[in-house]
């Protein structure tokens, strides 16, 4: 059924304004409909493809005016269904505001419109010796990054998001146009409304331009590859090669059932045990070699087997694919299978028993689970899957994530440590922030008066 308020007047005003750029065939709706979430397809009443900001201040001013929902949208890739129209209205396809607008060497960033996806941003900037370094996996857009603070395998090293990003240009829901932060490094300057969109899922206003930090390549980079005998070895070697200050650019822990996707997937003949993949870099050969000779030395006292290490671009490039491609490997798997993919993150001294806890009760449970993990920084993720029908599985699923939640909360962790809330985590986050909860609202209260943003989800 069409959002009661998409009414002819209502499609009326938007044919007008936007013409044939406004779409509402079956198969455009449907695209907008879905995401990486796995849930089931959710029509919008329409979609409207922007192609400036002042398309998408005229499309919120007319959304406020028929107290229209909006949902924005740009790649498509979020997980947790934060892009799912679950009140129909409008989807607010901004892919199209996809343009590099500046890029400053000298002070180490960029400024770029919302739809830009961050390996086309770095694609512009390599030349330059220059990248952006937060590298969630999918080819996620800018603007979809900071509305969940994406981060991914190269956050232990440099941040997530929310770390590298200075300015914002934000649309509110009647149109007004905030210019947040500043391209200063740092500020003092009131209240950081700047962080407060970042994170804040497409509920608050839409994202169309961001000012981003860059970095240097770095000069020297290997990749260095173990096996474990169990996940728990796995997850305690990733705490130490991080208590010995090595600083490397990525850690990241698959699991055995995990490595026989990825090889299944992508032909590869990687060794089926737990594995760690950890990426350093450092400014000579000499250096490299060094930080190198340590990390082997923790491996192996850490029972860590068969080491093999990459050092050309091509050969880091093929091990990033197998962990990015993780995720499609263990779908490709089960045809048919529903999934949910957890995303929690502690402190890291609790890392290694919150592992081996989530992989035992899933073993206990007699659930076929999958564990990957970006273990520098304390986030992994345990991939559930059964089919979607079998109600009893689903119910042993979701008793077992509670489980987890509850032991990453007392252990002083949250429920989400990048993938953001959506639809999946509105329990979880009233678990974490209890009596916060109600400030958070007002706040949505005060930016979004009708509760057209991106309605349904977080709360």
């Amino acid at each position: 059924m069409p959002h009661p308020n998409f009414t002819a007047d209502a499609l009326h005003a938007l044919t007008e304004r936007f013409g044939e750029r406004l779409k509402m065939t079956e198969a455009v709706r449907e695209q907008h409909g879905r995401d990486e979430s796995r849930e089931g397809t959710v029509l919008p009443d329409a979609v409207l493809f922007a192609e400036s900001e002042q398309d998408v201040v005229d499309a919120l001013r007319l959304a406020q005016e028929y107290a229209l929902p909006v949902v924005p949208w740009a790649a498509g890739s979020s997980l947790e269904g934060q892009l799912l129209p679950v009140q129909g209205g409008l989807s607010l396809d901004v892919s199209g505001l996809n343009q590099v607008l500046d890029v400053r060497p000298a002070s180490f960033q960029a400024t770029v419109q919302a739809g830009v996806t961050y390996p086309e941003l770095n694609r512009q900037l390599r030349r330059g010796g220059l990248f952006f370094p937060v590298d969630p996996g999918a080819e996620a857009s800018l603007g979809g990054m900071a509305s969940t603070n994406a981060s991914g395998t190269a956050a232990v090293r440099y941040g997530t998001t929310r770390d590298n990003i200075l300015g914002l240009r934000v649309v509110l829901s009647g149109g007004e146009v905030l210019d947040l932060g500043s391209q200063a490094r740092k500020t003092a300057a009131g209240y950081d409304l700047r962080g407060l969109f970042i994170g804040a899922e497409g509920t608050l206003g839409v994202i169309t331009q961001l000012t981003v930090r860059l970095h240097p390549l770095p000069a020297h980079v290997a990749v260095l590859r173990a096996a474990f005998a169990d996940i728990a070895q796995a997850a305690a070697c990733a705490a130490h090669i991080m208590g010995a200050a090595l600083q490397p650019e990525r850690l990241e822990l698959i699991d055995a059932g995990e490595i026989a996707a990825v090889n299944a997937y992508l032909g590869r003949d990687y060794p089926e045990s737990p594995t760690l993949w950890m990426e350093f870099a450092a400014p000579t050969p000499g250096s490299l070699e060094e930080t190198l000779g340590v990390a082997r030395e923790l491996c192996a006292e850490s029972g860590g087997q068969g080491l093999q290490e990459a050092h050309s671009e091509a050969e880091r490039a093929a091990v990033w694919e197998a962990r990015h491609k993780a995720y499609y490997a263990i779908t490709a798997q089960h045809p048919g299978h529903a999934f949910l993919t957890t995303d929690l993150c502690v402190p890291l001294e609790y890392l290694p028993e919150l592992v081996a806890f989530s992989h035992g009760l899933a073993q206990e449970s007699g659930l076929d689970t999958s564990v990957v993990g970006h273990v520098g920084d304390g986030n992994f993720h345990v991939t559930f899957h059964a089919p979607a029908e079998d109600a009893a599985t689903w119910q042993a699923i979701h008793a077992v994530y509670d489980k987890m939640v509850t032991r990453a909360l007392a252990a002083g962790g949250t429920c989400t440590g990048e993938h953001g809330v959506g639809l999946h985590k509105r329990g979880h986050l009233a678990r974490e922030h209890g009596p916060a909860l109600p400030y958070m609202r007002a706040v949505k209260a005060a930016f979004d008066p009708l509760g057209i943003m991106n309605p349904g989800k977080i709360f």
